[in-house]
């Protein structure tokens, strides 16, 4: 119907055909979309055969009610301009899962009909496209009625850029910035490798198409693991058997008849026990980086982040990475919607999340803590839990003096919450540690180590374990402090764990190292910073030596999945790690080691220790310690060689090169935005969402629920704390349902949890790259996000190791493009 000037209104017949005009004395003609919606191509195929059934009119009836509604609607528009309510990809989206809901039913007697209309109806007109349909199609049909595996997204708006100079620089300064990036990654490969740690699959292609050598790491075999159907169910089987039940020695492994002693504070293992000194030549081959090595590498990575031309061209493609993601949400954004709108009963809460980053001593809230003290003072008011001048102290006594009453106590209380008056105070920070601002009620309540031997720190964190479990999909890392102080300190906490079974599937140990030498040593505890890596290394070298010498330690590392470093990262440096430094036996200055010095000492015994580990079959450790929160960036600079994962990584920001590396290495960075805003870095400048719009591995996490979350510990469906940090990050940033997800996706994938357990909760093939490793009826991460950010860094590593292909890499030194001036010939 159409209005003409002057009021006049004809009807003009050939505006549109009806549908049973499609069907002449010729006989029925093949479906074709005849209008689409605003901003929607259409598409008009030709097909050269063919493909009437004796189903053809049913289809043709559901059809004709789907194409007499899309004209009904369009006709309600006032003006074709103008966007309807609803987004129209959606309703395109609902329209053909209507489609194939009516014709599923038929799909085991004509699959060649439900091609037809799969392909009328989706606008496909190649016949490569309709061949891939037709494979798709035959596990559909001899599936029948069995629940169907989604199909992997494979087409999305993709950006590409064409031209000879993509990058935006020339040709020359590309190739000197990618053979700094490129030299900057065989470094971390080096080191990650030979700690037996992981690194990206990805990355690691990439540089091996260079012509590198492998590196001989003396690899042993894996221990070979039960492999997960791709059918299993999304919750693994849970053991029948407590892990802690069979302490038995006898049941042990043997005691291999190995030595050991730390040599320049790093242990070195020998085939003898006796008489170490003597049989130096029986010393096993186990290696690590030595000191010297470690310190060139060192002196190339710094030189590297402060280069000029290097910094502006990582700059230039971090800016890329933002710009590019922006552009596809807007063009993807409906279309990842509408892939997890298709996945049957999954949505956010019931995805696996782990907390990366998480202090077992302030896991839970401050209303946890505070009911527990009131029913502790109820329940055991006469056990003795204090020494204090020689004489046992009861609970009733501790608490009446400091004249208060079980009715006393509240929250405010307590003040155990960070406020205004902790930012930048990380020493105001600790001492909130301490409720009512009293040491003794922390040592009694959130210690391992005390007169009641942890019982009550047992009982909270199996209160909190309770309340993983029955939340199901949450997951936790906690930390337990081992601080280096005496030799037996590793056999208290392994006695904790087993005595009080304090073990939960749920949860994973991390063992966190406090960087304070210099307090022990002025207290006399400590007499050189050597004896502190002795009491951290050598007892873990002793059981695996000989599980039966610690048998409860033996049986607390199978659940403890790497090492922590911790303190206060703003603490000023007066040392620079160099080789002039002192070796440890050797240290026995007032002033703490600094942070690079800690951290390599940690990584170079903990590599020794993984190889003897792995020789043996037992469970091998990572580093992931707190880095780059303050301080500083050279603290990032030792992250990025030596750990695994990191912590915070707030200076990131401030470090272009560094961020570009961190992500082409894809290091997974867990963070804790409203711990960052009570201690160092207010909400809105957190650079979280520019670190997950570029394609770094990002997670969240809770730090200490004790200080900084309000919600409860957790209920039966959620984890409250995490789901705090959640729900406040995508208020503020507005994050869509799929950052989300895969915020949560990255945290299982970053997690110590193992291989068998996260091919249950993501599917057995997430180890593969690209979207063959994401199965989103478990993740609900759409695949084509998936598939962008490995192509977007499978991109970005060919950029570069494409202008370095046909160069020497051993050319580059301090001297030439490392160098803090100007390019040779280039002003």
């Amino acid at each position: 119907l159409h209005f003409f000037p002057g009021g006049s209104k004809k009807l003009k017949l050939d505006t549109f055909q009806p549908f049973a005009d499609l069907c002449g004395a010729s006989g029925p003609k093949p479906l074709k979309p005849q209008r689409s919606l605003p901003g929607t191509p259409v598409s008009i195929t030709h097909y050269p055969i063919d493909l009437r059934t004796s189903m053809e009119e049913k289809y043709k009836e559901i059809a004709e009610e789907l194409f007499t509604r899309s004209m009904a609607e369009s006709e309600m528009r006032t003006a074709p301009y103008e966007f309807p309510e609803d987004s129209p990809i959606e309703q395109l989206e609902e329209r053909r899962h209507r489609l194939e809901r009516q014709i599923s039913q038929d799909i085991k007697l004509e699959p060649e009909i439900l091609l037809r209309a799969k392909q009328d109806f989706m606008k496909i007109d190649s016949a490569p496209d309709l061949e891939l349909m037709k494979e798709k199609s035959v596990d559909i049909v001899d599936d029948g009625f069995r629940e169907r595996q989604l199909p992997l997204e494979k087409e999305y708006q993709r950006v590409s850029i064409s031209g000879e100079e993509k990058c935006g620089v020339p040709f020359t300064d590309l190739v000197d910035a990618a053979k700094c990036v490129v030299k900057a990654l065989f470094i971390r490969e080096k080191y990650i490798n030979r700690s037996m740690q992981n690194f990206c699959k990805t990355t690691a292609q990439a540089l091996q198409e260079l012509g590198m050598k492998p590196l001989d790491l003396r690899v042993y075999e894996d221990i070979p693991e039960t492999p997960v159907d791709a059918d299993a169910p999304v919750h693994p089987p849970v053991s029948k058997t407590h892990p802690y039940d069979n302490q038995d020695p006898k049941n042990m492994p043997a005691d291999t008849g190995y030595g050991c002693k730390m040599v320049d504070g790093v242990v070195h293992v020998y085939t003898k026990k006796t008489n170490i000194d003597k049989y130096v030549s029986t010393e096993l081959d186990l290696p690590y980086p030595d000191l010297k090595e470690y310190i060139a590498d060192m002196n190339v990575m710094m030189a590297l982040i402060i280069n000029g031309p290097v910094k502006s061209f990582c700059y230039r493609r971090l800016q890329y990475l933002s710009s590019k993601f922006q552009m596809h949400i807007l063009l993807n954004e409906m279309k990842e919607l509408a892939a997890q709108k298709k996945v049957p009963h999954r949505d956010f809460y019931n995805i696996r999340k782990v907390d990366t980053h998480i202090h077992a001593s302030s896991c839970m809230n401050q209303k946890h803590l505070l009911r527990f003290i009131k029913r502790a003072m109820k329940k055991y008011p006469e056990e003795i839990v204090h020494i204090e001048h020689g004489r046992g102290q009861t609970l009733k006594q501790v608490f009446e003096s400091m004249n208060l009453t079980a009715f006393d106590l509240s929250v405010d209380t307590l003040d155990m919450h960070a406020d205004r008056n902790t930012f930048h105070r990380f020493d105001k920070f600790n001492a909130k540690y301490n409720p009512i601002g009293e040491s003794i009620l922390r040592e009694i309540f959130i210690k391992t180590d005390n007169h009641i031997e942890g019982k009550y720190f047992a009982h909270i964190i199996k209160e909190v374990m309770y309340d993983l479990e029955e939340s199901k999909y949450q997951n936790s890392e906690l930390r337990l402090s081992v601080y280096g102080r005496s030799r037996d300190e590793w056999d208290k906490l392994a006695q904790w764990a087993v005595k009080h079974r304090v073990y939960s599937d749920n949860v994973r140990w991390l063992v966190q190292v406090p960087r304070l030498f210099d307090v022990y040593h002025t207290k006399k505890q400590l007499a050189n910073f050597q004896e502190m890596l002795e009491n951290i290394f050598i007892p873990l070298f002793e059981v695996t030596i000989n599980p039966r010498s610690h048998p409860e330690l033996h049986l607390f590392l199978e659940h403890v999945v790497g090492f922590d470093s911790v303190d206060d990262e703003s603490k000023p440096e007066n040392h620079i790690f160099n080789l002039d430094s002192p070796l440890p036996a050797n240290w026995t200055e007032e002033d703490n080691p600094p942070y690079s010095y800690y951290l390599y000492y940690t990584y170079a015994n903990m590599t020794v220790l993984n190889h003897l580990r792995r020789r043996r079959g037992f469970r091998t450790f990572v580093l992931r310690p707190h880095c780059g929160e303050a301080g500083p960036i050279h603290h990032l600079v030792s992250g990025f060689m030596l750990s695994e994962n990191i912590s915070h990584g707030l200076l990131l920001r401030k470090a272009p090169v560094l961020q570009y590396l961190y992500y082409l290495a894809q290091i997974g960075i867990a963070m804790s935005p409203l711990s960052n805003n009570s201690l160092f870095l207010s909400y809105h400048r957190n650079p979280l969402p520019e670190y997950l719009s570029r394609g770094l591995i990002v997670s969240l996490s809770t730090d200490d629920p004790l200080q900084f979350h309000f919600t409860k510990v957790s209920t039966k469906e959620v984890c409250e704390p995490l789901m705090e940090e959640y729900s406040i990050a995508t208020q503020v940033w507005k994050l869509s349902s799929c950052d989300m997800c895969e915020l949560a996706r990255n945290s299982v994938l970053m997690s110590g949890f193992s291989h068998k357990a996260k091919s249950y909760w993501l599917g057995p093939s997430y180890a593969k790259e690209g979207p063959l490793s994401n199965d989103i009826r478990r993740t609900n991460v759409p695949d084509i996000r998936v598939a962008y950010r490995s192509e977007t860094l499978s991109e970005e590593l060919q950029l570069i190791t494409h202008a370095v292909r046909n160069e020497e890499l051993d050319t580059i030194d301090e001297e030439d493009s490392l160098s803090m001036g100007p390019l040779p010939g280039r002003r």
